[in-house]
C-alpha cells in the first residue's frame, strides 16, 4: 500500500497467493543451498543415528535393571545395568552435542547463502520489478522468511529425522518385546496420524496467509519511516498509526488462526497418544499379573511406547512447523525464480575503445510497466554528437528522465533503438554500457557510511589522492573539512548529517572520480545555493570539455551554455536549437518555460 494509497497486497505476493504450497515439498527448492555441505550433513546424520540408537538402548538397560538387577537381587548385575545405562546416557549426550552443533552450523551457513543469493537476485532485477513490489515485503523475505528456514534446518529437520528414527526403532523394539501389545499400538497409529494430515493442510494455508500479512506490516513500516518528514509535516502520524494498527491486527488474527489450528492439532494428538498408552498399560499389567510377561518387559515396552508416542507427537508439531516453513520456502523460491527483464546479450558486442560518446535514439516509443496506457516517449528521435552538451527542458512528465533511464538500460524500449557510437546498446554488456556513463541524479543517494566511502563508489580502485581531488573539483572539500572527522565522518542513514547541496556535491564528486565518456546531469545543481552553484558549474565545465553531456535543466546558466537545447512535451521533441534561437520563437513552449522557470531564477540570484 502506498502511504496515502489504497489498501492492497503487493503484486508479487498476490501472484503467488494464487498457487499456495501443496505440501512441505516446497522446501525442495532450497535443497541446492545445502548440497555444498555434504560432509557436515553426513556428520549430523551419523550423530543423529547414534543418539537415536542410544535412546533405544536405554530401554534394554531398563529391562536389565528391573529383571536382573532389582527383581533378581543380584548386585553385580545391578551395577552392570547401572554402568550400561550411564554409558548410554553419556553416548546420547555426546551424539546430541555433535548433532546440535552440526545442524546449527548448517542452518546458519545455508541461510547466509540464501540471503546472499536473494540480495544478489534483488540487485540484478530491473526497475520495472521495483515499480510493482514493496521494499518492505522484499526485506521481510530476506529476514523473516529466511529466519524460519534457519529454524527449519537447525531444529525441525533434525527433530523430524530423529523422531522418525525413534518411531521406526521404537516400533521394532515394541514388536520384539510384546507382539500382542504391539498389535494394539499398530491399530492406534492411524487414529493418531489422521488428524495430523487433515489439520496440517489447514496449518499450511494459514501459515502462508500469516506470512503475507507480516510482510505487509514490514512494508508499511518501511515506507512510512522512509518518508517520516513528509508524514510529520502533514500531521499524518495518527492516520499512519491507525493504518499500521489495522495491518498489525490483520497479521495478529491470521497468526492466531494458524496457532489455534496448530494447538488443536497438538491437543488431539496428546489425547489420542496418552489414551493409547493408558490402554496398553492396562493390558500389559494384566499380562504381568497373569505371568505372561515380566516386569522388566512391561517396563521396556512402556518405555518404547512412550518413545514411539513422543516421536509421533513431536512429528505432528514438526510437521506443523514444516508447513509454516513451506510457505516461507515458497516465497523465497518465488523471488529466486524472478528473471531480470534487462539482461546481457548472449553474444555481446564490444563498444569502441575508447568510447567517443555519440548517441542516437531513433523512433523510440516507451511505456513504463506501471503505466502501460500512457506513453512516456512517443516516436522520439534524438542525436547527440561527440563532445556536445545538450540541455533537455520541459514540464514535469514530459519524458526527460525517461531518456536517461533508457540510455542506462534501466528499461528497454517497446519499439525503436538506442545506439552508442553506432552500437545498439542491447547488444552490449550492461556493465560495459554503464561504465561509460556518469549519472548525477536530482535526488542523490548517500549511503550510511563515511564521506570517503560514498565518493569512492564512483571508482572503487581509485587512490585516496584521486578521491580528495574529485571532492575538490566538485567543490565539496569546503564542507568536508569542517566535518568532525573530515573524509572519515559517518554521514548517517541517507546522509542525514548533510544538507541537500552537500549531498549533491558528493554525487558530483563520484562522477568526477569515475571520469566517464558521457555525463548525465539530472538537475545536478538544483539544490545548491548561488555561490556553490557557480563553483560547481565551473568545475563541471572543466570535466565536461572532453565529454558528451546531457543535462536535464531548470537552470538558466546551464541552458545558455548548452550547445543545443531540446524542448520536450508529452514524450516528443517540440523544439530544438540554442537559447537565442529558441527565445526568438514567440509564443513557443520554450519562451513560456523561460518566463516561468529561468528568468525568475535569474532575477532571484541577482537579488540574493
Amino acid at each position: 500500500m502506498s502511504i496515502f494509497g489504497p489498501k492492497g497486497i503487493n503484486p508479487l505476493v498476490r501472484g503467488v497467493e494464487g498457487k499456495k504450497s501443496q505440501d512441505v515439498g516446497q522446501i525442495r527448492h532450497l535443497v541446492k543451498f545445502a548440497r555444498p555441505y555434504g560432509w557436515q550433513i553426513f556428520g549430523a546424520l551419523v550423530a543423529l543415528m547414534i543418539s537415536a540408537a542410544a535412546v533405544l538402548a536405554l530401554g534394554v538397560g531398563l529391562r536389565m535393571l528391573v529383571d536382573t538387577g532389582i527383581s533378581g537381587e543380584n548386585m553385580d548385575l545391578f551395577h552392570k545395568s547401572l554402568i550400561y545405562l550411564i554409558g548410554m546416557v553419556v553416548l546420547l549426550a555426546a551424539s546430541t552435542f555433535g548433532r546440535f552443533y552440526l545442524v546449527s552450523w548448517l542452518g546458519e551457513k545455508v541461510v547466509a547463502d540464501i540471503r546472499r543469493e536473494l540480495f544478489k537476485k534483488l540487485i540484478s532485477l530491473g526497475s520495472s520489478f521495483f515499480e510493482t513490489n514493496k521494499a518492505g515485503d522484499l526485506l521481510s523475505r530476506i529476514t523473516n522468511d529466511t529466519t524460519l528456514i534457519q529454524t527449519m534446518i537447525a531444529v525441525q529437520s533434525s527433530a523430524a529425522l530423529r523422531n522418525f528414527l525413534l518411531f521406526i526403532g521404537g516400533s521394532a523394539m515394541l514388536a520384539i518385546t510384546s507382539p500382542k501389545l504391539t498389535g494394539i499400538v499398530i491399530v492406534l497409529v492411524p487414529v493418531i496420524i489422521a488428524p495430523i494430515i487433515i489439520l496440517g493442510r489447514s496449518v499450511r494455508r494459514r501459515s502462508r496467509v500469516s506470512q503475507d500479512h507480516v510482510a505487509n506490516v514490514a512494508a508499511h513500516a518501511e515506507e512510512v519511516i522512509g518518508a517520516i518528514e513528509t508524514v510529520q509535516s502533514f500531521g499524518n502520524q495518527e492516520i499512519q498509526e491507525k493504518a499500521f494498527k489495522e495491518k498489525i491486527n490483520l497479521a495478529f488474527f491470521a497468526a492466531i488462526k494458524r496457532t489455534k489450528v496448530r494447538a488443536l492439532l497438538t491437543a488431539i494428538v496428546i489425547v489420542l497418544v496418552f489414551s493409547g498408552i493408558g490402554l496398553v498399560l492396562w493390558m500389559g499389567g494384566r499380562d504381568v499379573l497373569a505371568g505372561d510377561m515380566s516386569g522388566g518387559e512391561l517396563t521396556a515396552f512402556l518405555f518404547y511406547a512412550v518413545v514411539v508416542a513422543g516421536s509421533v507427537g513431536s512429528l505432528s508439531e514438526v510437521y506443523g512447523d514444516l508447513q509454516h516453513a513451506a510457505g516461507s520456502a515458497e516465497r523465497l523460491a518465488d523471488l529466486l525464480r524472478q528473471k531480470p527483464e534487462i539482461t546481457d546479450p548472449d553474444n555481446p558486442v564490444n563498444l569502441p575503445d575508447p568510447v567517443e560518446g555519440s548517441i542516437e535514439m531513433k523512433d523510440i516509443t516507451f511505456h513504463y510497466p506501471s503505466r502501460p496506457e500512457i506513453p512516456a516517449l512517443s516516436n522520439f528521435s534524438m542525436s547527440v554528437a561527440v563532445g556536445e552538451t545538450v540541455a533537455i527542458v520541459g514540464a514535469s512528465g514530459a519524458g526527460k528522465s525517461t531518456i536517461f533511464n533508457l540510455l542506462l538500460r534501466f528499461f528497454d524500449t517497446q519499439s525503436g533503438k538506442v545506439h552508442l557510437d553506432g552500437v545498439d546498446i542491447r547488444d552490449v554488456r550492461l556493465s560495459d554500457l554503464r561504465e561509460r556513463f556518469g549519472l548525477v541524479p536530482q535526488d542523490p543517494v548517500i549511503f550510511a557510511s563515511s564521506v570517503y566511502d560514498n565518493i569512492i563508489l564512483g571508482e572503487p580502485n581509485a587512490t585516496a589522492k584521486d578521491v580528495y581531488k574529485a571532492a575538490e573539483i566538485a567543490g565539496a572539500t569546503s564542507f568536508i573539512d569542517q566535518l568532525p572527522d573530515g573524509f572519515n565522518t559517518f554521514l548517517g542513514e541517507r546522509g542525514v548529517r548533510l544538507s541537500g547541496g552537500q549531498k549533491q556535491r558528493l554525487a558530483i564528486a563520484r562522477v568526477v572520480l569515475k571520469n566517464p565518456s558521457i555525463i548525465l546531469l539530472d538537475e545536478a545543481t538544483s539544490a545548491l545555493d548561488s555561490e556553490s552553484e557557480k563553483a560547481v558549474q565551473e568545475a563541471m565545465q572543466r570535466i565536461m570539455e572532453n565529454c558528451t553531456t546531457l543535462v536535464i535543466a531548470h537552470s538558466l546558466t546551464t541552458v545558455i551554455n548548452a550547445d543545443r537545447i531540446i524542448v520536450m512535451q508529452e514524450g516528443r521533441i517540440v523544439a530544438s536549437g540554442t537559447h537565442n534561437e529558441l527565445i526568438l520563437e514567440r509564443g513557443g513552449l520554450y519562451e513560456r518555460l523561460a518566463e516561468l522557470q529561468f528568468r525568475p531564477a535569474s532575477r532571484d540570484k541577482k537579488t540574493n
